[in-house]
C-alpha cells in the first residue's frame, strides 16, 4: 500500500511539473513581482511560476516535523 500511495504522489507531482513546463512555455511574457515596495527583477512566468511551486513544496514537507517537535516540547 506504501508503494502505491508514493506511486500516486510521484505521479501528481510530475503532471505539476509538466502543467508548469506547459503553462511557463505558453507565457513567456517577463512580470516582476511586487510586495509593499520591494520588487523583483523581470522574470518570465513560468519561472517564477515554478519557483514558488518549488518553495511551497518544501516549506510543506517541512512544516508538521516543526509543528511535531512544538508539540513534543509542550
Amino acid at each position: 500500500m506504501k508503494t502505491f500511495v508514493k506511486l500516486l504522489v510521484s505521479l501528481s507531482f510530475a503532471l505539476w511539473l509538466g502543467a508548469i513546463a506547459i503553462f511557463s512555455i505558453q507565457n513567456i511574457q517577463p512580470v516582476s513581482l511586487k510586495f509593499i515596495t520591494f520588487e523583483s527583477i523581470s522574470i518570465p512566468v513560468g519561472v517564477l511560476l515554478a519557483f514558488c511551486v518549488g518553495v511551497g513544496t518544501i516549506l510543506g514537507s517541512l512544516m508538521p516535523l516543526l509543528w511535531q517537535r512544538r508539540r513534543r516540547q509542550y
